[in-house]
């Protein structure tokens, strides 16, 4: 784990905003061993082989993850948003993902990085 990632979590001001960054890291941990954490664009980025696989997004109302390498995969309807290259989950106080959906989702998209 990065300790700059560590750190921008850390300093997140809101309790469910660490909470709901924190559950997303563990899944892309779980989704891409070894994966590459890094601070770019004041955001958490991840990477495998150096190709974008995640990125996560702290906004006042919302918590977004950012799956790239995409175009291959069937997403469930209405919950993530974005070009068939990269899609987005947005998540709001109080909304709950499903890590395992989102871990196979990822996995699979990352495994041709």
């Amino acid at each position: 784990m990065n300790q700059e990632v560590t750190d921008f979590i850390e300093a997140l001001k809101e309790a469910w905003h660490k909470e709901v960054t924190v559950s997303l890291r563990e899944v892309v941990h779980q989704a891409i061993p070894n994966v590459h954490e890094r601070i770019q664009y004041k955001k958490p980025h991840f990477l495998k082989n150096g190709k974008y696989a995640a990125a996560i997004s702290i906004a006042k109302e919302t918590v977004s993850f950012t799956i790239f390498n995409c175009s291959e995969l069937t997403f469930p309807g209405g919950m993530f948003d974005g070009p068939p290259e990269r899609k987005t989950l947005k998540l709001r106080k109080g909304e709950t993902f499903d890590s395992e959906q989102l871990v196979s989702l990822l996995s699979q998209a990352s495994s041709s990085l």
